[in-house]
This record gives structure tokens, C-alpha cells and sequence, in this order.
């Protein structure tokens, strides 16, 4: 059974992270919009700048984004590999639990737990640790796709912001009506995430949109 483009892509990404740099975007191409309503009060609008603005920053923040997912996925693996080589050259197996204690505390496990339940877990961590050799922290296939990922899902949100100054000839109306859409996608994207995540999913959605025209409000007032 062929899978729908959505699954696809959390295949490459952590949903979190893909709906994270959904709401990026349309944080950007939101800004960007009302933004250009307040210019258009006051000096027109040429709708045609406007276009080439609003998808050329989507992709470069998508692009500079990706450079900082790949930056951040090759820290944490080489802190990974760090941990490691300390926990092989502990010089007790006290010292080694105490590392692992302190990198995977338990009290922040998403399920009630004791400080007795945990030492069985670091126990069996500390054998295979042991017996395991490290490995070069090396950015694999899969991290380069999700930084491909990262730029495609910051570029895509450009869309329903600039389709309605392709489709309507008033530049005022399209203006209102691309907000419309990026708006109504801010609720949808709060919607799957608390899909995702086990929440309530109206209850996010709502709370996504105005936290979403919160940022853009600041953006704005700002001057970004």
C-alpha cells in the first residue's frame, strides 16, 4: 500500500520537528503579508515583489534552518559518542551509572517511576556500553534527507501565501485572502500536532493560531 505524502515525510523527520518547521514558515510568510497590508495602506502594493519576496525568504530561512538541524544533529551525536568513550573509561562502575543517571534521569521519563526502578535500566545501558566499540559520529543519510526535509517544509508554507496574488486581481483582496489561508493553516498545523502528541486537538489548534499571530504581531511591530 502506497503511503500518502505525510507519512513520507515523518518518516524522514520527527513529526515535532516537521510541524515545528511548518509553523516556521507560515510564521514567515505571515509576517511578511500583513506586513505588505500595512505598506499597501499607505503606497501600494506590487504584488509581483512581493511574490519573489515572500517565497525567496521562505527558502533561504528553510536553507539556513537546515544548516542549523545538520550543526545541531552533529553535536548531539558526537556528545553521544563523548558520553560513551567517558562512560568505558570510568573508573568505577559507580562513576559510570552516575553519568548515565545524569545524561537519562529518570524523573523526566513520561511515566511514574522510582529511583529504584532506574538502576536495573542503567545497569543494562552500562553492559551493552561495554561491550559495544564507538563508532565515528558521522552524519548518516537519513540526517541529510531530514535537513532536505527541513528546507522543503519551510519553502511549501510560500504557497498558500502568494497563490491568491496569482488568482485575484484586486491586490487588497488577495492579500486578505492569503492571510485567511495561512491563518486557517496555523489551526490545522496545532490540530496534527496535537494528533501526534495525544492532545486535544481543537484546544491546540486554537492555541496554536493566536500563539502563531502573536509572533507575527511582534515580527511586525519590530520591524522583521
Amino acid at each position: 500500500m502506497t503511503s500518502n505524502p505525510i507519512d513520507r515525510v515523518t518518516d524522514i523527520i520527527d513529526p515535532g520537528d516537521a510541524l515545528g518547521e511548518v509553523l516556521f514558515g507560515l510564521i514567515m510568510a505571515l509576517t511578511l503579508t500583513v506586513g505588505s497590508r500595512l505598506v499597501f495602506e499607505e503606497e501600494g502594493l506590487d504584488a509581483q515583489e512581493l511574490i519573489v519576496a515572500t517565497v525567496g525568504c521562505n527558502v533561504a530561512w528553510g536553507i539556513i534552518d537546515a544548516v542549523l538541524f545538520v550543526l545541531g544533529t552533529t553535536f548531539y551525536k558526537s556528545r553521544r559518542l563523548r558520553l560513551f568513550r567517558q562512560i568505558k573509561a570510568a573508573g568505577s562502575e559507580t562513576a559510570a551509572l552516575n553519568m548515565l543517571a545524569k545524561e537519562f534521569p529518570i524523573e523526566e521519563a513520561p511515566f511514574s517511576a522510582k529511583a529504584a526502578d532506574a538502576d536495573p535500566l542503567y545497569r543494562s545501558l552500562l553492559t551493552l556500553a561495554r561491550r559495544a566499540d564507538p563508532v565515528r559520529a558521522s552524519l548518516s543519510k537519513n540526517d541529510l534527507l531530514a535537513a532536505l526535509a527541513v528546507v522543503f517544509l519551510v519553502s511549501v508554507t510560500s504557497i498558500p501565501a502568494v497563490t491568491p496574488l496569482f488568482l485575484i486581481d484586486s491586490a487588497h483582496l488577495a492579500l486578505r485572502v492569503s492571510n485567511l489561508f495561512l491563518i486557517t493553516l496555523l489551526f490545522v498545523t496545532g490540530y496534527a500536532w496535537a494528533k501526534f502528541s495525544g492532545g486535544r486537538p481543537f484546544y491546540a489548534g486554537v492555541t496554536m493560531t493566536c500563539l502563531g499571530l502573536l509572533l507575527v504581531a511582534i515580527a511586525v511591530a519590530l520591524g522583521g
